[in-house]
């Protein structure tokens, strides 16, 4: 089902696109393999699956991965595409990756309503947790872990932080991960390993 959803909206975008471009071109020249089409979608599922987006946002993300594969990589060229490993497939990953973030970080901005309580309302015991959690970064925790386990507990991204702290991304990533590591290590919390 999700294979035919995708092609449905690929042959909109095709379609949409050729009205477009004002091409007299036969309707054939246009055609893309429906197996590439298929592949590409199911590829985007497990991706989306694997960062937990939530399933009805998946033919949308897919959708905008179509979109961008049809203006960065041309139609000719996705039947090899999950094959190779060379341009197109690194601008599909791409696609894929900068998707997932956008979808990941619309997700964390939610309205608040009357229903939400306020912190002054909240239980000791969450509170509680989080000076657990803070009394045990000060044992274990450098300075500058402690500022990025904070500033990600207030909601920060990894870039945002990155910026604050000037440094990279994948320097502040790899700190958090180290972090959350030794705090799991100290209160005794199950690692999954």
């Amino acid at each position: 089902m999700a294979g035919v959803m995708a092609a449905v909206m690929l042959g909109t975008a095709l379609g949409g696109q050729e009205a477009c471009a004002g091409s007299n071109a036969p309707a054939s020249t246009f055609q893309v393999d429906d197996h590439a089409v298929r592949d590409i979608a199911r590829y985007c599922h497990v991706c989306w699956r694997n960062a937990r987006l939530p399933e009805d946002l998946w033919a949308d993300c897919t959708q905008l991965v179509f979109t961008r594969l049809l203006e960065t990589v041309g139609r000719d060229r996705w039947t090899g595409l999950l094959k190779t490993e060379d341009t197109d497939k690194r601008e599909f990953l791409r696609a894929i990756d900068a998707v997932k973030k956008r979808t990941q970080r619309a997700r964390r901005f939610v309205d608040l309503s009357s229903e939400v309580a306020d912190n002054g309302t909240l239980g000791n015991g969450v509170l509680d947790q989080r000076e657990e959690v803070n009394k045990a970064a000060g044992e274990v925790l450098s300075e500058r872990q402690q500022k990025i386990i904070h500033l990600s507990a207030d909601g920060w991204a990894v870039p945002e932080i990155a910026v604050e702290l000037g440094t990279t991304t994948q320097r502040i990533s790899d700190e958090k991960y180290k972090a959350i590591r030794k705090l799991r290590e100290k209160l005794g919390v199950d690692t999954g390993a």
